[in-house]
């Protein structure tokens, strides 16, 4: 099945780090992608979210706007609106 692509915006990449909006429509997603560095998730709206991880697993997250979460490099993923809604977050990735 084809999604459409989530819209990533670089708003600050600089030797500290790296800040990205993604934007998404109902059923868009990232793509499979590789988290090289750790990273914080802020939710901009609240985020229904499909999570297909490796080895088949998927898993669904409810975030409200404004709560983060952390992960640690090495994350493996592709990232789906799930919802009825579109969706954005900001992502900040530590260097």
């Amino acid at each position: 099945m084809t999604r459409p692509a989530a819209t990533p915006v670089t708003l600050v990449d600089d030797e500290r780090v790296r800040v990205t909006r993604f934007d998404f429509a109902p059923g868009a997603e990232t793509g499979w992608h590789l988290h090289e560095l750790d990273y914080v998730i802020v939710p901009v709206t609240p985020c229904s979210m499909l999570l297909e991880e490796l080895g088949g697993a998927e898993r669904r997250v409810e975030i409200p706007a404004g709560q983060s979460y952390r992960r640690e490099a090495g994350v493996e993923h592709n990232v789906v609106n799930a919802g009825d809604a579109p969706m954005s977050f900001v992502e900040v990735e530590l260097k």
